[in-house]
């Protein structure tokens, strides 16, 4: 669909693909955790203009491109070494995840280490792929006509199990990343004008997304979610980006089967106005059930701190763990990356 993203069909882009009334200049975005929504209210943008931050969406405004979310396709592209369960990897460790995956988290990805593990776990819908080492980025791309005009790169902290302890929203460029991924997306995504964000490890692709991450917009600077709206209405990039900072965006996670807590949500505000910190997010809802919620397999992702200052991030990390503990009592969050002890 060259030219960015146009309504739905059926919407006229009045409304969002689930059938909310979408209100022009109030939530050009289409957002579906509401925790994020704090991001995009009150950007103004066209009423015909449809913005994906999900992949469900993104699945359905580009048909031409939706290619890429099979990640088999990803790694033919690269010459990366792959297949479905069902072929006999040649050697071990792999790493295996389904093809399809539009509600991210990881979810159902896993290390396979031997063929007689292989042989007990292999299951319909799922690949196996080359275990990569390296930097774990994720990097966003805003492309005209598939030629990349901006990237950021944020770094990731990994944790086990397909759960993170932080990531690092990085000023500086990634020159090789930028390379090598620039010629993929030239080669495969022509005509595309919109956001993309890469993962890659060890600077291959493992993970391609025709959206931008909706987890940090607030850490690419004042005026970059209204660029975004730009970009996808008029095809153009207008972002001048002088003034990049480093920042961090630092994850609460608990174990797995961790029931989401209720507790008072307005204690938040009170963390919000410590400097350094930019915005929280609650990651979840209490009154949905634990397993309609995306999360890998270490366990439920409940917090995020977007912050400019590591050290308070991680301490207002801490005070949410506590906040939610004190309601449902000490065994029952305990949190991955830190020690509460």
């Amino acid at each position: 669909m060259p030219g960015g993203a146009a309504a739905l069909p059926g919407s006229a882009g009045q409304a969002d693909p689930d059938g909310r009334p979408r209100v022009s200049g109030v939530m050009p975005i289409i957002e579906q955790d509401q925790w994020r929504e704090q991001y995009f209210e009150g950007v103004d943008c066209p009423k015909e203009i449809v913005i994906p931050t999900d992949d469900e969406y993104a699945y359905r405004l580009f048909p031409e491109h939706r290619w890429i979310y099979n990640k088999l396709l990803i790694c033919q592209t690269q010459g990366l070494e792959h297949a479905p369960h069902g072929v006999t990897p040649p050697c071990f460790p792999v790493f295996s995840k389904p093809v399809y995956n539009l509600r991210g988290m990881g979810v159902g990805s896993r290390v396979i280490a031997s063929l007689e593990e292989y042989e007990c776990v292999q299951q319909p819908g799922h690949m196996w792929m080359p275990l990569l080492n390296g930097e774990h980025v994720s990097s966003d791309v805003a492309l005209v006509d598939g030629q990349p005009v901006w990237w950021r790169h944020v770094l990731a902290k990994t944790l086990e199990h397909g759960t993170f302890d932080y990531w690092t929203v990085l000023a500086e460029p990634r020159p090789d990343i930028e390379a090598y991924c620039g010629d993929w997306l030239r080669r495969n995504l022509e005509g595309y004008c919109g956001c993309v964000n890469l993962e890659t490890i060890g600077g291959m692709i493992i993970e391609a997304h025709l959206r931008f991450a909706d987890q940090w917009p607030d850490l690419y600077g004042s005026g970059w979610i209204q660029a975004v709206v730009d970009l996808y209405a008029h095809q153009v990039w207008s972002y001048p980006d002088h003034c990049r900072r480093t920042g961090y965006s630092v994850v609460l996670f608990g174990e797995p089967g961790t029931q989401f807590p209720q507790f008072d949500r307005s204690a938040v505000s009170g963390l919000l106005s410590q400097p350094g910190i930019s915005s929280v997010q609650i990651t979840f809802d209490a009154d949905r059930p634990a397993r309609m919620h995306a999360m890998p397999p270490g366990g439920p992702r409940l917090a995020v701190v977007n912050c400019w200052d590591l050290g308070t991030g991680l301490d207002t990390r801490e005070r949410l763990a506590m906040l939610m503990r004190r309601r449902r009592g000490r065994s029952s969050l305990p949190t991955a990356g830190w020690d509460l002890a």
